[in-house]
């Protein structure tokens, strides 16, 4: 076993606590210095990194891991006090300054993009509208208009950004593997919802720089806002130092505080208006909308802010004057809606947080009109129909097949219950459906209909004849609507004697004639349906 220094009681509660967070390397920061020689010179003050290794490391996979090129193994066998022969086993812990870590540029990422938001690469300045999993790195800006964006860190940290916000990300950088970050932003206008995973005393930092002030965090749920005249935080969890640069305060959970660019005016902190009290809602909502009511407590507004609960995408955001919100336009999923009271400055208070999932489902709607084989004489028939769910949405599908592999047309998705085809229908016959959607992922279809178009097809030219020998092929035009053509030769222009008549699926067909006798040949287009077109004019063929 590795002998190392022992830590007081404050570093092992923090090395257990820790130790419970998921996805956080067991380690934690020390305060006591190296008995060796380092390669860069240490102080009383400067932090250490205490690594726990893992079942099947060893010193030397820790050392290329985690060291700069100009850390070596020995120097970190000398500074632990080791022996330079001695095995490590899971468990032992490494004491390793912080200046000896590897650090790298760890890019953040889009994870979901609601509405206008465009990406400002740092490197190059070009403007490009961001999109989810766009790649976010060191000196880029997120300019929010009317749209909305979550973003992740490497560290798993979220950010959430409101409509008309500008971001700057200063710094993105990671200490090797050893789990630590120091990020530093610029919320140079806007407002941004943020959760940040837990950092480490002198080791990870995070913060966030506006106009008038910042905000160096330490594990915490918060808001911060940045406007002409100030900047404002509100913390949910844990807690901020926050001020102006050199004047920061320790604000906890519940409180609020606010700088004005009014350098001699005192920063302002308050406790925010307490997390209204939710009526009872059903975790599971069938249909749409749904009501979520509070208990009135003397507050004249309250915010209603709506997250998708996977991707993190602010969805909406209504102030309200009423102690009753309707829960609409949204599709199949789960989601966190956020209430919280505002204040006479219009600062959030405490939210309270009511999860719910949305499952909608589309029902088989029920055929109306035109009837089953119904012919009609208007080439832009109106399809009727009745929606049998709630929050549905439906279209018509028009088919040359009644397996609609071919579709030909379609309406547009509407919550109607009647509806045009998009475009004129040519004459023929067709296959017709209504498709309904709840939920953006729920689909019912109805059962199918025939329908007739009347009219006619246009007759049908031939445009040239060929002969090879004994062989005549015919070649006539095509007719867009046409399934088949129907063939006619007869030894009279009357077509009164018919000698040969087939079905043709091209527009060619090959005849073998007899030399020296006259023949006539004539085509008509046929459709699905009943409707043909008028034979077209016949041609005389005639081989020597």
């Amino acid at each position: 076993m590795l002998e190392f220094k022992r830590h007081g009681t404050a570093g092992l509660l923090l090395l257990l606590t820790l130790s419970l967070l998921p996805g956080v390397a067991v380690a934690e920061i020390s305060v006591t210095r190296g008995s060796a020689s380092a390669p860069a010179q240490q102080t009383g003050n400067t932090p250490e990194w205490v690594y726990t290794l893992r079942s099947g490391e060893t010193l030397n996979d820790i050392a290329q891991a985690l060291l700069i090129d100009h850390a070596s193994l020995g120097q970190l066998v000398q500074y632990n006090n080791l022996a330079s022969n001695a095995a490590a086993s899971a468990g032992d812990q490494i004491r390793i300054p912080l200046n000896w870590l590897k650090r790298q540029p760890e890019p953040a990422k889009a994870s979901s993009v609601t509405g206008n938001v465009l990406h400002v690469s740092g490197s190059t300045g070009q403007k490009s509208p961001l999109s989810a999993n766009a790649i976010i790195r060191v000196g880029d800006e997120v300019i929010s208009a009317a749209g909305s964006a979550t973003i992740v860190l490497a560290d798993g940290s979220e950010l959430r950004m409101a409509p008309n916000s500008r971001l700057i990300f200063n710094r993105l950088t990671q200490y090797g593997k050893a789990g630590m970050a120091d990020t530093r932003l610029r919320l140079q206008r806007g407002e941004v919802h943020t959760r940040v995973k837990p950092v480490m005393e002198q080791g990870s930092r995070f913060e966030i720089e506006t106009p008038s002030a910042v905000a160096a965090v330490r594990g915490t749920v918060f808001s911060m806002q940045a406007t002409a005249s100030g900047s404002s935080v509100q913390i949910t969890e844990g807690i901020v130092d926050f001020g102006r640069p050199g004047q920061t305060r320790r604000i906890p959970a519940g409180y609020g505080a606010s700088v004005s660019t009014a350098g001699s005016a005192p920063m302002n902190i308050r406790r925010l208006p307490p997390a209204p009290v939710l009526n009872p809602i059903a975790p599971v909502l069938k249909q749409l909308p749904a009501e979520l009511s509070w208990q009135a407590d003397g507050a004249n507004r309250y915010r209603v802010d709506i997250f998708e609960e996977n991707s993190g995408a602010w969805l909406q955001s209504r102030d309200l004057s009423d102690i009753r919100f309707d829960i609409s336009q949204l599709d199949n999923g789960r989601y966190d809606i956020h209430l919280a009271a505002l204040d006479p400055q219009g600062i959030t208070g405490m939210p309270a947080i009511a999860s719910v999932e949305v499952d909608l489902q589309a029902r088989t709607p029920d055929l109306v009109s035109p009837e089953e084989g119904q012919a009609v004489d208007d080439d832009m028939p109106e399809f009727h129909w009745q929606l049998n769910g709630t929050n549905e949405i439906a279209r018509v599908e028009i088919a040359d097949d009644e397996d609609f592999r071919r579709l030909i047309t379609s309406s547009e998705w509407a919550p109607d219950n009647r509806a045009l085809p998009s475009r004129p229908l040519s004459p023929g016959q067709y296959y017709w459906r209504v498709v309904s959607e709840a939920g953006g992922n729920s689909v019912a279809t109805s059962a199918t209909r025939t329908l007739v178009v009347n009219g006619t097809l246009p007759p049908v030219r031939i445009i040239s004849i060929n002969y090879i020998d004994s062989q005549v092929r015919v070649f006539w035009e095509r007719v867009d609507t046409a399934k088949d053509y129907r063939l006619q030769l007869a030894e009279e222009p009357t077509f009164n004697n018919i000698i040969k008549e087939a079905n043709v699926a091209d527009t060619t067909a090959a005849l073998r004639l007899i030399p020296g006798r006259r023949y006539f040949v004539r085509v008509k287009a046929l459709s699905d349906g009943p409707l043909a077109s008028r034979w077209g004019p016949g041609r005389e063929l005639y081989l020597d």
